[in-house]
């Protein structure tokens, strides 16, 4: 707790519907057979042959929605008996992992005011955990640049300029621009093509206006982008950038729900680009969607 005047108030209201990106935690729900992504919960069903499947609140199946299959066996094949296709095994998030996640969301829908100092226990209660996953989780932030320890009193979230975000899109048009250009003289248009479902995904979700849900939606795209040059270290640090990127300044304007959709229409621009190997126009929309994200 802050020391000298009133903590600010957290951005989880303790009365009425709760935040999506703050809902409470289920501590130790992965030992049940539970994990969360964030703002919604799964459960892992048992079937046949060693194999689960993700039934989330999507619905089974659904793709990008938590709807996965997954088994022992050889990755897309269905296990006999079964007409489930096989994938891979799922992941059961740490309850640290968890409160992670749901921190995030929550600096980029600007519910984590910059700025303001938040403390450990008080977030701890509000996610129905203990303190030392939050403490952990808000440490890792700490790593990220996201919030600064403050001593004795908790963990302010970092304000950012317009400077700050101008030159994180410089950094990322450096190193994904030359990337783009090569595949572009290289790769297939069903290549690009194959991302589509992907940029219409991230559309879909931009039309929702949930500012947090769409980042997420956003930085899968991106990934998949970049993950055709096949450098894994490359999507690992343009991803980081990305995220730094989608973290709100207190000056900044709000995204609202047209400015996602405005957003979410470059990248079917960009991948027509791209596929028309129209070099000119894959660096402009690259350049321009980088600097576009930082206003």
């Amino acid at each position: 707790m802050e020391q000298g005047r009133p903590h600010p108030a957290l951005p989880y209201p303790r009365t009425g519907a709760p935040a999506p990106a703050c809902a409470p935690l289920a501590e130790g729900a992965g030992a049940r057979g539970e994990h969360v992504h964030g703002d919604r919960r799964e459960h892992v069903e048992r079937v046949e042959h060693g194999q689960y499947v993700e039934q989330g609140e999507y619905g089974r199946g659904a793709p990008g929605h938590g709807g996965h299959a997954h088994a022992r066996g050889s990755a897309g094949a269905p296990t006999a008996g079964t007409g489930v296709v096989a994938r891979r095994m799922p992941t059961r998030y740490s309850v640290r992992g968890q409160v992670l996640d749901a921190l995030r969301k929550a600096l980029v829908s600007g519910e984590l005011i910059p700025g303001e100092v938040y403390s450990g226990p008080a977030l701890a209660e509000r996610f129905g955990v203990s303190a030392t996953p939050v403490r952990e989780a808000m440490q890792q932030l700490v790593a990220e640049g996201a919030v600064e320890a403050v001593p004795n009193r908790g963990f302010r979230v970092t304000s950012r300029s317009a400077r700050d975000l101008a030159e994180l899109a410089e950094v990322r048009g450096l190193l994904e621009v030359p990337v783009l250009l090569r595949l572009a003289r290289t790769l297939p248009a069903a290549r690009w093509r194959e991302l589509l479902p992907l940029a219409e995904t991230a559309a879909a979700v931009a039309r929702g206006g949930d500012r947090a849900v769409y980042a997420e939606a956003d930085r899968d795209f991106h990934r998949a982008l970049l993950g055709l040059g096949g450098n894994r270290q490359l999507v690992t640090v343009a991803d980081e950038l990305h995220r730094r990127a989608q973290w709100p300044t207190p000056d900044g304007p709000v995204r609202h729900t047209e400015d996602l959709v405005a957003d979410a229409a470059e990248h079917v621009a960009l991948l027509d680009a791209l596929a028309a190997r129209d070099l000119p126009a894959v660096e402009t929309l690259v350049r321009g969607h980088y600097t576009g994200a930082a206003h």
